[in-house]
């Protein structure tokens, strides 16, 4: 029984993969506006409804793999150690995603990560789309600092500038590999740019461009 349960979970995440896969692909060659959802059901060889059986919507063919890492920084101050900042506790899940080269920072070479983000950012409706997830996860943040300390408005700050440092550093990766630049100097590169970038927050901003 247990055998026959695993053989039909294969199946349905083969029939995920392909589904995505196909559809990711066509998006990068024509556009995310210009390809329906019953052209990716047919060119994967399922029918509309399974597509719509295995993805709520059309933008959840891109979100789906990356959607749920937009509250990682929340879920990282949520979960922190005893005795752990919120600015430590995001500084360390981020340096463990880098050691893992997570491809959700941009860490990867596979090229669908960066195919996904250029998908995003070429196309209005899933800019916006990210633009609220992000918000979001910040939102979250801001909530339960506030919740936690009894001061909503810096819980707000504070989460406004873990997110915004961890952002910066999952759009230099991107940006330096769509430049050419070899993954392995950009992960070498990564843990000096994460503390160089949460050591700011840390400082919160204190001798930062002091203009002469």
């Amino acid at each position: 029984m247990s055998d026959g349960m695993g053989l039909r979970e294969r199946k349905k995440q083969q029939t995920a993969s392909r589904i995505f896969h196909t559809a990711i692909a066509l998006f990068a060659e024509r556009g995310f506006d210009a390809v329906s959802v019953q052209e990716i059901a047919d060119a994967a060889e399922v029918s509309k409804m399974t597509v719509f059986n295995y993805f709520g919507s059309k933008e959840d063919l891109v979100f789906a793999p990356v959607e749920e890492h937009f509250g990682d920084a929340f879920r990282a101050v949520r979960e922190r150690r005893s005795g752990e900042s919120a600015v430590d506790a995001v500084r360390r899940q981020f340096l463990e995603m880098v050691e893992n080269r997570d491809p959700s920072i941009g860490l990867h070479a596979d090229p669908i990560s960066h195919q996904l983000r250029r998908l995003v950012v070429e196309t209005p409706a899933l800019m916006e789309r990210a633009f609220l997830a992000m918000q979001k996860g910040a939102r979250e943040m801001a909530a339960l600092l506030g919740e936690e300390t009894g001061d909503l408005m810096l819980g707000t700050v504070a989460a406004a500038m873990l997110s915004s440092a961890r952002n910066a550093l999952v759009e230099e990766h991107h940006r330096r590999q769509a430049e050419g630049e070899d993954i392995e100097r950009i992960v070498a590169d990564a843990p000096e740019r994460v503390r160089a970038a949460f050591g700011l927050v840390e400082t919160g901003l204190r001798g930062y461009a002091v203009k002469e």
